[in-house]
């Protein structure tokens, strides 16, 4: 996993993330603030679509009408793998399941499609850890 991580931190450059609203108390809020820190650009996936750190919103990842480069998902494990499904339907390199994000089986479809993937890590602290 190690490599994927590496890979992802290096090569992605368009960040959709979903879970992602203007609510500063929320982790994906400061996530994606460090994220944009350090030359990535954010997309916000929310329902709402909320435009969040100056970045137009998203209800879903369909929507995004320009190409992702890695889906970071801030959702409960069991919501979770639809985002990876739907990260490889939209031609995402990379799915990032966040601290506590765990889908075995999501995992296992998004690496059979062909994607690189992570799971159970933030960015901020892997960033950090290099």
């Amino acid at each position: 996993m190690r490599e994927d991580v590496d890979w992802i931190l290096e090569n992605c450059q368009v960040w959709a993330i979903v879970g992602l609203s203007d609510n500063p108390s929320r982790a994906a809020h400061g996530v994606a603030r460090f994220l944009q820190q350090r030359g990535k650009k954010i997309v916000p996936v929310h329902p709402s679509a909320e435009t969040v750190h100056g970045e137009q919103g998203y209800a879903t990842l369909a929507d995004i009408p320009f190409a992702v480069d890695v889906v970071d998902v801030f959702r409960r494990s069991e919501d979770a793998g639809q985002f990876a499904d739907e990260a490889a339907e939209i031609g995402a390199k990379a799915v990032w399941f966040q601290l506590g994000v765990v889908d075995d089986a999501a995992y296992a479809r998004a690496r059979e499609a062909g994607l690189r993937m992570v799971m159970d890590v933030c960015p901020a602290i892997e960033w950090r850890s290099r």
